[in-house]
């Protein structure tokens, strides 16, 4: 049975955080800020592996391909969308 306890709080945006997707196999989440970034995060650690800029407006949506690779986010009104690489490699 679920225990409902907070497990983490990951903290490095600087604005509201609008979306989160977790990666197909659940070891990297993607957020998606009105700080203008895209972040990922390591499940495990809580820690921010890197943070994505480009956007002029706000990350309104973040998904990742079905392989883990993509990263697709959208700009609310920068009226785009954007691809990462985002494919770990060793």
């Amino acid at each position: 049975m679920a225990s409902g306890v907070c497990v983490a709080t990951l903290k490095g945006h600087s604005h509201f955080v609008y979306n989160v997707a977790f990666s197909p196999d659940g070891g990297t989440l993607a957020t998606g800020s009105y700080d203008m970034t895209a972040r990922l995060w390591d499940v495990a650690s809580g820690e921010c592996m890197t943070t994505l800029e480009g956007h002029s407006s706000a990350v309104t949506s973040v998904v990742f391909s079905p392989d883990g690779g993509t990263l697709a986010t959208a700009g609310s009104r920068d009226n785009t969308a954007r691809l990462w690489d985002v494919a770990i490699r060793d």
